[in-house]
């Protein structure tokens, strides 16, 4: 368990928290028509900084986006007295494409592109001298971050956490949600009939979070946490809110103690539905929820964090803000959701978030202090190691024999060694190469049904998708036709995803950036996501690239036995 030490959040509605909350309250939305930006063909609704605000926020020697992270973590640490170079304090970044507006000026390496050394960039400006985390999560990219730095406290591995969340609007982010048809023109309404889809914005939210014992009376305790997968779709929710009603329960909530729920309302058709679904599924119709999609957009990795803040803000003052842009509801179920303020009780509260690759993560906050009952002693042990190179690959200490290599080597050994899943030829490299490991361990195991509902998949590298960024930004510069189907693979975590789809596992799906592969870090956080005592078993491992025909990966099951 962890406390919750100060908060800071910079949008284009303020740069403090206060000056945010107070904005929200006052009815102020971010959301308005752009007309010609970055030489799109058509206006976006979004949330943007000014220019005046990028120049009030630039740092020199950094760009816009770590800039931004910079401020933000500034500003919350003001109140905070912890000497921020100690060895126990940790840097998490939560973030989905950083600067990858970048790329079209470093196309041939994409150095400046990577979220890794912006966090190394960060962490130097702030002065924090641990080797950073990068959460690359899709959308649930922010609380995952807050979940792991929780575990990690909670572990007395750190004392203490700094969570941001950043994310920054440009010509790749915008074409590649508009190439799925998400976007909608006129500023979003979530939960509503009327609904016609999302707003993109640009945020950055903070969390310094401390061991439960640093924080004063009535503060904040994060009490437990969950990521769930649907293993349904790599870009479409699951009808049945399977992963979202996993993490849910994982929390063991009782709907008597909650005050409000903290909801993703990405107000998109199907994201709506499915969240009313788990809603239902969880008994929780009755709980008061708020969407903020229509004060800020959609803010990616930033989004998690900074609408924890909020709904705390709303429950410290004992009423929800106005779901902005709902008027009738438009899912199956009543969920309870106003346009007005509702009143609210108690000091607890469940944010839900949903992504792409099926991952969903929940956490639960409340200023009513208790141990968490459900974390469990453990120890894990490998199973099956799978060490491969662009050129060999070795099962268990023992070579498998193979005639090419790069990526002919993968078909090869999808060919000899699975043959029937033919979406293999529809992935990405990376995505291909996971499960390709995944596949071998598997064999090597003899029973793929084990552990089905509750195995993990938690994977590393330092390259993110660097490979599928460069083939998007093809499809926006050559010739303006974005393909919906290289951009969702310019998510990392779609490898994981895909790998749970073939599976169906319903546990963990988690994908970290690091500087460079460090077995003692990636051990650390993978021992960890077994704390809850819901995850048995995980495939994971580093899984890098840096073309189709250079990567690497040392990928293994392991299991947990609780002690």
């Amino acid at each position: 368990m962890s406390v919750i030490l100060s908060d800071n959040i910079i949008s284009p509605l303020g740069f403090t928290t206060r000056d945010n909350y107070q904005a929200l309250k006052s009815g102020k939305t971010a959301l308005c028509l752009h007309e010609g930006l970055w030489g799109l063909p058509e206006p976006i609704c979004a949330s943007l900084f000014s220019d005046s605000q990028k120049r009030n926020l630039m740092t020199d020697g950094l760009t816009f986006f770590e800039s931004l992270a910079v401020a933000s973590i500034r500003e919350a640490l003001k109140r905070t007295t912890f000497d921020i170079s100690s060895p126990r304090v940790v840097f998490i970044l939560a973030s989905t494409k950083g600067n990858i507006q970048e790329l079209e000026n470093d196309t041939a390496r994409g150095v400046r592109v990577n979220l890794a050394d912006s966090a190394k960039n960060i962490a130097r400006t702030i002065g924090v001298t641990t080797t950073p985390i990068v959460v690359c999560s899709a959308c649930i990219s922010g609380t995952s971050a807050q979940v792991l730095a929780s575990r990690l406290i909670e572990a007395g591995e750190y004392d203490y956490a700094i969570v941001n969340g950043t994310d920054c609007l440009s010509k790749f982010v915008v074409s590649g949600f508009s190439s799925l048809k998400a976007l909608s023109s006129t500023p979003s309404r979530p939960f509503d009939m009327d609904r016609t889809g999302m707003n993109l914005g640009e945020a950055s939210a903070t969390m310094i979070l401390g061991k439960t014992d640093s924080g004063k009376d009535g503060a904040w305790h994060i009490i437990r946490c969950a990521v769930r997968s649907d293993a349904e779709h790599i870009s479409n929710p699951s009808k049945t809110a399977e992963g979202l009603s996993r993490a849910v329960s994982a929390l063991l909530c009782d709907a008597s103690e909650l005050s409000l729920v903290s909801v993703h309302g990405t107000a998109t058709l199907y994201n709506d539905q499915m969240e009313a679904v788990a809603l239902q599924r969880n008994n929780l119709l009755d709980i008061p929820i708020l969407a903020l999609k229509g004060y800020f957009g959609h803010t990616m990795g930033a989004g998690g964090i900074l609408e924890t803040i909020i709904s705390l803000c709303c429950i410290e003052d004992g009423e929800t803000l106005p779901s902005k842009g709902y008027t009738e509801l438009g899912v199956s179920a009543k969920i309870n959701i106003s346009d007005v303020p509702m009143k609210i009780k108690g000091h607890t509260l469940l944010k839900m978030i949903s992504g792409f690759g099926g991952c969903n993560a929940a956490i639960l906050i409340s200023k009513d202090y208790r141990e968490d009952v459900t974390t469990k002693n453990h120890k894990t042990y490998v199973l099956h190691t799978v060490k491969m190179t662009t050129d060999d690959v070795i099962l268990d200490g023992q070579v498998i024999p193979t005639q090419n290599g790069g990526k002919d080597m993968l078909t090869e050994l999808y060919k000899n060694h699975v043959g029937d899943y033919p979406r293999f030829y529809k992935m990405d490299i990376l995505s291909k190469a996971a499960f390709i490991c995944s596949e071998l361990l598997l064999e090597a195991e003899g029973n793929r049904e084990r552990h089905k509902e509750n195995r993990g998949i938690i994977l590393f590298n330092h390259t993110a998708s660097i490979v599928s960024d460069r083939a998007f930004l093809h499809t926006i510069t050559d010739e303006y036709y974005p393909s919906p189907s290289v951009f969702v693979y310019t998510l990392p975590n779609i490898s994981g995803g895909e790998i749970s789809i073939r599976n169906g596992y319903h546990g963990e799906t988690s994908f970290y950036i690091l500087p460079q592969k460090a077995d003692d870090m990636i051990n650390k956080i993978v021992e960890n996501s077994f704390r809850d005592g819901k995850i048995c078993s995980a495939i994971c491992g580093w899984i890098n690239y840096e073309n189709e025909n250079t990567f690497e990966a040392e990928m293994k099951i392991i299991k947990s036995s609780e002690l």
